[in-house]
């Protein structure tokens, strides 16, 4: 291994890099790392008392110890109290252990007690070596969150250290912390690290105590502290004040086939007022599959242009973007209005002359993917910067491609409805826009959940919408065999789907085609060429064939629940009513606990903010929002189902900010300290 190597792991195996992985830097971050459970040291339990499956401690000697081999390589210790005998077993363990384990050694141990082959015994116990007088602890043992190679105990030698040395004065005035029937930052933080032997393990541990308490609305209002100043910081700054016209706008709704729903026209008038005004928007457009996002984005565009700015819309797939690019170049482009197509895979040419023209300002609206934000690119005039399904980029990402116009508008959308408790914490710097209603003649997807058993059926059903007119997906979640999961595959699929409708066209579309091999496939879809569509998740967003009517998802139990709902909005788009969606659910049996809740929410529901709401009772916010992606902090110890805390610490944190700001700056170096740079995506 070259010296490098070897000096790299042997730094990334120091005690600093393993409590860096944990997060732990300073004293405030010892101090607000907090137990995982408690266990209860301050008494001794005679093994004649003790209780299957409770862990317990143990005064014992040790009998004898031997290394045995059934079946395999394992350290045996025969132990011994007043009352009654114990088997300990080492499945893994160390020289050094054996050679404390001799017989006459007095040993504390801590475990639970099951029944084996040989009688009662303790797998891999806590034990250390004691003396005749070693007095016993006088609290409750506290278990950390840690990572390899990082033990207990050091944990709890370094957290004690911090708590003696960090500051714990409150940062909550006296009068809140009684109105809100909350403790002193200080006695919570030290109940909770070092709780008394008569505090029960279960109060503690369900985390209904009062210091609990104390510590998830703290976490709650750092969280909106951060935000909420985020959001402040912007509306300081300057931007271009796109006020326009509206003959452009007029003559788009003029030429549209189809009205705006209420909800359209109310998110238009909400981002138009927001386009208007001297500092820079910064708005979520959120509505489900299929609600008309498209339009509203479109409208937003034409006021930056009508503004003289120019306006780019960036899409994490080739197809979403693609799919956008159509749809805006239709609809503009007979006013007058060229668009820009900006991704990756053009060639260098039509690159080269793409980005010339955005450059120069003689493209005043361009459609394109992360190729978007290359440093090549630059914009005349950028003053509307609009984001689709902005939960897939990286917020660096999503900073590049604002920053390309100087304090530039920003408009995300998603498809993926946000929850009311979520939208007030890790959405609470954001102004949001919702649309909740379909477009007229949308109706709702009719689900089934079939079992692959019936496969046969599923092939039937595709073959008879096919010859009927119409047109399937048939979607597939993984593009290479995997033994581990035994799914089937986008390639075999399509070979047997081929094999099995002979008299109809299968294509295939996946993540690992060539940009123009895709654009085909999908070109021959949407052009009716192509009858069944066999695809990976790549059609999840931004696919819109009105013919489309059924959709399988093969291995449905795989999939979460966002994109379950995302695939299944990409059917009965048309407008007809026999063009009614259909979507079949293929599961393999036997199913998971979580995987059947999964699969039950989404047959019993099509309303995308029900989905959404049971997705985050699921997953949690961490998944559901890709927080590892967003820049936003995880929320710890605060449960976002407790609306009611959310909403006191929403209060607290605006009443903060404009009447206590040392308390605010106090709190948030505490609980963020410094870490808020990524806030301002």
């Amino acid at each position: 291994m070259p010296c490098s190597s070897l000096a790299e792991k042997k730094a990334g195996n120091t005690l600093a890099a393993r409590l860096a992985r944990l997060g732990l830097r300073t004293d405030a971050d010892f101090v607000l790392h907090l137990p995982l459970r408690y266990e209860d040291e301050t008494r001794i339990t005679a093994l004649a008392d003790a209780l299957p499956g409770v862990a317990a401690q143990f005064d014992v000697e040790v009998l004898d110890s031997e290394i045995a081999y059934r079946p395999r390589r394992q350290l045996l210790a025969r132990v011994r109290d007043a009352g009654g005998a114990l088997l300990l077993r080492f499945l893994n363990f160390y020289p050094s252990q054996q050679k404390v384990l001799q017989p006459g050694a007095r040993l504390r141990i801590f475990g639970e007690l099951h029944e084996g082959y040989l009688g009662p015994e303790i797998i891999h116990p806590r034990f250390h070596v004691v003396g005749a007088d070693e007095p016993l602890p006088e609290r409750l043992t506290p278990v950390y969150p840690t990572t390899a190679g990082l033990g207990q105990a050091t944990l709890r030698r370094l957290i004690e250290r911090a708590l003696q040395r960090a500051d714990l004065s409150d940062t909550l005035s006296p009068e809140l912390r009684e109105k809100l029937h909350l403790p002193e930052f200080s006695a919570a933080i030290h109940r909770l690290h070092t709780p008394p032997p008569d505090m029960a393990q279960a109060v503690l541990e369900a985390r209904d105590h009062p210091a609990w308490r104390r510590v998830q609305f703290d976490e709650l209002l750092a969280q909106q502290l951060s935000l909420r100043r985020a959001y402040t910081a912007r509306r300081a700054r300057g931007a271009p004040r796109l006020k326009a016209s509206t003959k452009l706008t007029k003559a788009l709704l003029a030429s549209l086939p189809f009205r705006l729903t209420q909800a359209q026209q109310r998110a238009w008038q909400e981002i138009a007022a927001d386009l208007g005004q001297p500092h820079p928007m910064q708005r979520l457009l959120q509505g489900d599959v299929g609600s008309g996002k498209t339009v509203v984005a479109a409208l937003a565009m034409l006021q930056a242009v009508e503004a003289g700015h120019q306006a780019a819309l960036m899409a994490p797939t080739e197809i979403l973007a693609e799919q956008h690019y159509r749809k805006l170049a239709a609809w503009l482009e007979p006013l007058g209005l060229p668009v820009a197509w900006l991704t990756g895979s053009l060639k260098k040419r039509e690159k080269e002359a793409a980005i010339a023209k955005v450059g120069a300002g003689e493209t005043a609206i361009i459609v394109g993917t992360h190729a978007l934000i290359e440093d090549k690119v630059e914009f005349a005039r950028l003053g509307l910067a609009i984001v689709d399904e902005q939960h897939r980029f990286g917020v660096r990402q999503r900073l590049a491609l604002k920053e390309k116009g100087l304090f530039a508008h920003q408009l995300a959308m998603s498809a993926t409805p946000i929850p009311r408790t979520l939208a007030m914490s890790y959405y609470a710097d954001l102004d949001v826009s919702v649309l909740d209603e379909l477009p007229p003649g949308r109706s709702p997807v009719t689900t089934k959940l079939v079992a692959e058993a019936r496969r046969d059926q599923v092939v039937g059903r595709v073959h008879e919408a096919c010859r009927a007119g119409r047109q399937a997906y048939w979607v597939c979640p993984l593009i290479e065999e995997s033994e581990t999961l035994q799914l089937k595959t986008a390639e075999e699929t399509f070979a047997r789907l081929s094999a099995d409708l002979p008299d109809l066209k299968v294509g295939l579309v996946h993540g690992r085609l060539k940009a123009a091999e895709k654009a085909a496939v999908m070109a021959a879809f949407v052009a009716n060429e192509i009858h069944v569509l066999v695809a990976t998740t790549v059609i999840e967003v931004g696919v819109d064939v009105p013919n489309a009517s059924l959709m399988v998802i093969e291995h449905a139990e795989r999939f979460g629940l966002a994109q379950l709902h995302q695939l299944r909005g990409r059917v009965g788009r048309g407008a007809a009513p026999e063009l009614q969606g259909a979507c079949i659910l293929l599961y393999a049996k036997p199913l998971g606990e979580l995987a059947r809740a999964r699969l039950k929410i989404v047959f019993e529901s099509t309303d995308g903010f029900e989905i959404a709401r049971e997705d985050l009772r699921l997953r949690g916010p961490g998944e559901f929002i890709g927080a590892r992606q967003s820049g936003l902090p995880l929320l710890r110890y605060a449960d976002l189902e407790d609306e009611a805390l959310v909403e006191q610490a929403r209060a607290v944190a605006e009443a903060m900010l404009r009447d206590e700001p040392q308390r605010a700056e106090a709190h948030l170096q505490r609980w963020l300290g410094g870490r808020e740079e990524l806030l301002k995506a």
